[in-house]
């Protein structure tokens, strides 16, 4: 039985990932509340507990390789992977792809031999607009894998399954509506409540002010 989305948020609040104040986004957007992905990462046991309930989803599609970007993502994938060895009891890898350094992604080290004809289930950690994604979803695409689907933790841009490449399953660990300002109307701004620069790009932010 899949973790349900108020089992997915206390996970998320037990780590510390989520986070309310004043943030600035990485789409350059404010708001009120933020996910600290990398929070996640340091606790093994939730991490693990998140990626079973990804896999549930895919139990029965046949996955061959799991595909995470990089750098967390690529933590989700080998966890993926792992769940749906122990469910389906056939071995599933793991890979991820890397950054090309011109805003796509690239399957290196041998891993577009490697998942070549494979099964492949695309893992991220979340999705804003699900540029991304799709992008990953068409770098495997193009060495000759089937996506069979796509598995975020937190969808907070209510992102499509056609924003995303449109593989034949999107899913989504939980569904986040979070309100986001541009900054010259942002409310928080004006309430002159400061900008978060421990986490997020708020000292970006305040750099590009000065």
């Amino acid at each position: 039985m899949t973790m349900t989305q108020e089992e997915v948020m206390d996970s998320f609040q037990k780590v510390g990932m989520f986070l309310t104040g004043h943030f600035a986004l990485t789409s350059g957007k404010h708001a009120g509340n933020y996910l600290n992905k990398d929070a996640l990462y340091t606790d093994t046991v939730e991490t693990s507990r998140l990626c079973h309930a990804m896999a549930e989803y895919f139990a029965k599609s046949g996955v061959g390789v799991v595909i995470g970007p990089a750098i967390g993502a690529a933590i989700l994938a080998q966890w993926v992977a792992y769940h749906l060895t122990k469910i389906t009891g056939h071995d599933v890898s793991a890979a991820y792809a890397d950054k090309d350094g011109q805003g796509g992604f690239v399957l290196k080290r041998g891993y577009d031999a490697f998942v070549k004809g494979k099964k492949t289930l695309i893992v991220e950690d979340l999705t804003t607009t699900g540029g991304s994604v799709r992008k990953v979803v068409e770098t495997v695409r193009s060495v000759g894998a089937e996506v069979v689907g796509v598995v975020v933790l937190a969808n907070r841009g209510a992102v499509t399954k056609e924003s995303v490449g449109n593989p034949p399953i999107f899913e989504a660990l939980v569904d986040l509506d979070i309100e986001a300002w541009e900054p010259d109307e942002c409310e928080l701004c004006k309430k002159g409540i400061p900008v978060n620069t421990d986490v997020g790009h708020g000292k970006e932010y305040l750099a590009k002010k000065q």
